[in-house]
């Protein structure tokens, strides 16, 4: 099922068992990231969504860790597993499935037409009222000290919006783009605007920022679960996210447009702020505990001036905590790896499986399975990730054979471990990295390695006997299960 708004989505938590409701009141400085942070790590029922219903200097509820597990994000989603929209994608990419070739028949052609069709109900419907305008303010009644925007660690610089969705507009495409770009609030109606360079929002600046000009952006606050996802996830720029909200939603994500700048933003947002950025004007934003677990230092970002506010009546304000993995953006990026894993296949059919370990937050480790066919196919497979939109920003890959389950990381451990000499099977080379990786000498650029780890070929001037693992026969095995109670265990 898919959800209207975030509201919805709360609900059906409840339903479930997975939200708590805190009606003591909670400090929005340091104290929500606590507890959420808390919430977050424990295991099993204990982590659940959190609903803070009472918070410290706003009348604005608090909604954090809603994503927060594999169940939630894949509830959000609408579907039981998340290899669910993997099949979708992989099933709506098909080019041979949307357009069949020259040598079809008539049966073909017309049988891609429900799919057609079904791609055209996907697009954004725009509407001419919205839950998120019930109340505007604009000009000297823009206040961001109103809402409950969260400082979540000591050595920030400040409040952050961190679960923003930030509304561009593609100067050449006329897509609306949206990203997930963090906010620092400096003042009542200025913020940072935190874009890395290899981001689209950023793009988007740099063409305005080329030709002197203002860029108008607005930033949606609230949202249902698949257009939260959707401001995440990797897209190439001819994919909007307002698309890709409806692919995930299967109906049309309904949008609405801003009050004072010509940009549309989601209609059942819980609130919405409308400004500008300008061009050549920078501002220190940072530090702020990342996802990373470390702080991001400070340094010169663009400013993002607030001139219109509008949101419910009733407006929940979510946001999310991030630091020292895992918390809830470890699950939204559990989700990226099974529903992009086809497009990546469709590059590279031979990878069957790919796992991005939580510790690696998002970019930093890649592991992937390969059918290996020819001596140097791992090397292959490692050029292929980092050729690959957001991928390009790997810093570790770890290439193994089709008989390895790649989620299993004492298997993936023990398979490196064994399988490979590092002179032979190791591949430094420079490149750009995460803006956020502090390891690297000069930011967003540095060294970054593949490992492979696959049995090794004559080809690969192995000249030695690749020993077999040790295996027990299937007899053995069969007959020990079958006596296992008499043993007595």
């Amino acid at each position: 099922m898919s959800y209207k708004d975030i509201r919805e989505f709360i609900a059906a938590l409840e339903k479930r068992g997975l939200l708590k409701r805190i009606k003591a009141e909670v400090d929005p400085y340091l104290e929500i990231a606590e507890i959420t942070d808390r919430v977050s790590k424990e295991k099993g029922a204990k982590n659940t969504a959190l609903l803070f219903e009472k918070v410290k200097g706003t009348n604005m509820p608090v909604l954090t860790n809603a994503l927060g597990s594999m169940e939630r994000m894949a509830m959000g989603l609408g579907v039981n597993n998340l290899d669910e929209i993997g099949a979708r994608v992989r099933s709506m990419a098909d080019p041979t499935q949307l357009f069949p070739g020259p040598g079809a028949g008539i049966m073909e052609k017309l049988s891609v037409l429900p799919k057609l069709n079904e791609l055209s109900g996907w697009f954004p419907k725009t509407v001419k009222k919205a839950p998120c305008q019930e109340v505007v303010m604009q000009g000297a009644d823009v206040d961001l000290g109103r809402l409950p925007i969260l400082t979540c660690w000591p050595g920030d610089g400040g409040p952050f919006v961190t679960l923003p969705m930030v509304a561009t507009v593609d100067p050449v495409t006329g897509i609306t783009n949206l990203g997930m770009y963090r906010l620092q609030v400096f003042d009542r109606n200025s913020t940072g605007m935190h874009w890395h360079k290899h981001k689209d929002g950023a793009r988007h600046y740099a063409h305005y920022e080329g030709t002197g000009k203002r860029m108008e952006a607005a930033v949606a606050i609230g949202a249902d679960p698949a257009t939260i996802y959707a401001a995440t996830a990797p897209l190439p720029p001819v994919v909007g996210e307002y698309l890709f909200a409806g692919f995930l939603r299967q109906e049309p994500l309904e949008v609405v447009q801003c009050k004072t700048v010509d940009i549309r933003v989601p209609a059942h947002a819980e609130i919405v702020l409308e400004g500008y950025v300008e061009p050549g004007e920078r501002r220190t934003e940072g530090p702020f505990g990342d996802h990373t677990g470390y702080y991001s230092l400070a340094d010169d970002y663009p400013v993002f001036h607030v001139t219109c506010v509008t949101h419910r009546k009733d407006a929940i304000y979510p946001a999310t905590i991030v630091g020292r993995p895992p918390q809830e953006d470890a699950y939204i990026g559990k989700a990226t790896e099974r529903i992009f894993l086809p497009l990546l296949q469709m590059v590279s059919p031979d990878i069957l499986d790919m796992d991005l370990p939580v510790e690696g937050v998002f970019h930093n480790n890649v592991i992937v399975k390969i059918k290996k066919r020819f001596p140097g196919h791992g090397k292959k497979a490692m050029n292929t990730i980092w050729g690959t939109g957001m991928l390009m920003l790997s810093k570790f890959i770890i290439v193994v054979d089709e008989d390895v389950d790649v989620h299993d990381y004492s298997e993936v451990a023990w398979k490196v471990m064994n399988h490979v000499d590092p002179r032979r099977d190791t591949v430094v080379l420079d490149g750009p990295l995460d803006i956020l990786d502090h390891a690297c000498p000069q930011v967003g650029f540095g060294s970054k390695m593949g490992i492979d780890a696959t049995r090794k070929w004559a080809g690969e001037g192995f000249t030695r006997e690749w020993p077999d693992e040790i295996k027990m026969s299937p007899e053995v095995i069969k007959r020990v299960e079958e006596r296992w109670r008499e043993l007595g265990f």
